[in-house]
């Protein structure tokens, strides 16, 4: 592939276990530099996608094409494990010597204190709960700066604070790395992702821009929660031309529906901080990418 083509590209991907399809010739497209959604009901084959695109098991036909040498793609499995005796700070320095012995050992300290570990960094993980053995694994998987990253329900285990570390590395590698993140917290992929694929029995149903997929299905949405006075603040976002509806959820949270998921994006903080809104938290309304995927899985 060319520089301009897709980093990750499959053709006719087929998977099977004995009698059961898990992949049904998924034709699948993510191009350089995107975060990708990869959501699916349970048993849908998206870890067995992931593991195929990794190396970790061979397809019973069809092809895979990544643009990056083999060492240069990494994954962080559900459930990722340690040897209980190593130190966080160990597991993140062993990863680094086999992928990538040419960084410097800071690299270690830098993506722990990403991953929201620095205060335990010298602590033995066989202590570390589920969603601590989480981030350690993002950051053993992130550390060697992988061209490729796959990552397998990265925030199943987590905390709202944890989640939002995760979230947030994950935004700030976008651009840097292509990266696929298998999930079924779907706000999480309006917050992170630019393009969706969505599977079902191990047919790839629908994949491409997340706007494209919203498009006609349920108008792109935010809640907005803020502190009192809240009027001002719905009257302000209601007068903007790109606002489509506006419901009052409670007493401080607004549910803001937008024309296009672009101009949410680029209108929604403008709007607030020119209404002088005291805002506490702002984020996707999950009810829409619910509402959506339930169409299209159906």
């Amino acid at each position: 592939m060319t520089a301009a083509g897709p980093s990750l590209e499959t053709s006719g991907l087929v998977k099977r276990y004995g009698g059961v399809l898990a992949l049904a010739g998924v034709d699948l497209r993510v191009p350089e530099g995107s975060v990708c959604g990869l959501v699916g009901p349970n048993g849908a084959g998206k870890t067995t996608l992931l593991a195929i695109l990794a190396g970790l098991r061979r397809p019973t036909a069809g092809t895979v094409r990544i643009a990056a040498d083999r060492r240069g793609v990494a994954i962080l499995p559900d459930t990722p494990q340690f040897d209980p005796w190593l130190s966080a700070r160990e597991v993140v320095d062993l990863a680094r010597a086999l992928v990538a012995p040419g960084l410097p050992h800071g690299r270690v300290d830098e993506v722990l204190a990403d991953a929201g570990l620095a205060d335990d960094a010298d602590r033995r993980v066989g202590g570390f709960s589920r969603g601590m053995l989480q981030r350690l694994g993002l950051a053993a998987t992130v550390v060697g700066r992988p061209q490729v990253l796959l990552l397998d329900e990265p925030c199943s285990a987590l905390d709202p604070a944890g989640r939002r570390e995760v979230l947030d590395l994950v935004a700030r590698l976008a651009g840097s790395a292509t990266i696929v993140l298998s999930t079924h917290i779907l706000a999480d992929v309006q917050q992170v992702c630019d393009r969706v694929a969505v599977l079902r029995a191990g047919t790839l149903l629908f994949q491409g821009p997340l706007d494209e997929l919203l498009i006609g299905r349920a108008a792109p949405a935010y809640v907005v929660r803020l502190r009192p006075p809240v009027e001002p603040v719905e009257r302000a976002l209601a007068a903007e031309p790109w606002v489509t509806g506006i419901e009052r959820m409670g007493a401080v949270e607004l549910r803001v529906e937008a024309r296009s998921l672009e101009e949410a994006q680029r209108g929604l903080v403008r709007a607030l901080t020119a209404a002088g809104a005291a805002v506490v938290a702002v984020e996707p309304a999950a009810a829409d990418l619910e509402r959506v995927f339930l169409e299209v899985t159906a």
